[in-house]
């Protein structure tokens, strides 16, 4: 098993999003996310970044098979509950690139791929003239039933990329979890970093 990275753009998100959204309903099931998510609505999301000259979208491929993505843009250009979180933050919106989503299949993990999606993403962010870099990240309760056994967090390799999380940033997303019936509401804790 081996990675190669491409940016996809244009026609080649396209011809990818069914693959994308397969991807991303597989690895967002799992811990801490456990979204029960929807090929259809998982690939209108991603029909965002065709087109989108301001977004990025790096591949991970094994030979021709997709197993990971990373995905951002400008945070002004996201929802409205993203202004709300930093209203009051002093960095300015339109100057914050948004690291999206990273994800890769169980397999294909500890090889270096998480570090290419941020250089990637970073590299695209900087080439806009853009100064500050921020994702978000889920916030479970450790007692959470669904929480499995030795349950690592990631804080350790965002803070050895330079992020920090951003005191009082925080979203609130509503979506479904493989355990309810309906969808509820997330909290998101921003972190981020200077260029």
């Amino acid at each position: 098993m081996s990675l190669g990275f491409r940016i996809l753009r244009g026609a080649e998100v396209d011809s990818a999003l069914d693959d994308l959204a397969r991807l991303r309903i597989t690895v967002f099931r799992e811990w801490p996310y456990i979204y029960d998510g929807d090929l259809a609505y998982e690939r209108r999301y991603m029909s965002s970044y065709a087109g989108n000259d301001a977004a990025v979208l790096v591949a991970a491929f094994d030979g021709d098979r997709l197993v990971g993505a990373a995905t951002g843009s400008p945070l002004a250009g996201h929802a409205a509950d993203f202004a709300e979180a930093f209203e009051g933050h002093p960095w300015p919106m339109e100057e914050v690139f948004y690291c999206a989503e990273s994800v890769l299949l169980p397999e294909y993990r500890g090889r270096g791929a998480g570090h290419a999606f941020f250089d990637a993403r970073e590299s695209h962010a900087r080439a806009l003239g853009l100064g500050y870099s921020a994702f978000c990240s889920v916030i479970r309760p450790d007692d959470h039933p669904l929480r499995p056994e030795g349950a690592r967090s990631h804080d350790a390799f965002w803070r050895g990329r330079g992020y920090a999380p951003l005191a009082g940033v925080v979203a609130r997303f509503r979506w479904k979890d493989v355990d309810e019936t309906e969808a509820t509401r997330k909290s998101l804790q921003f972190w981020g970093r200077r260029l």
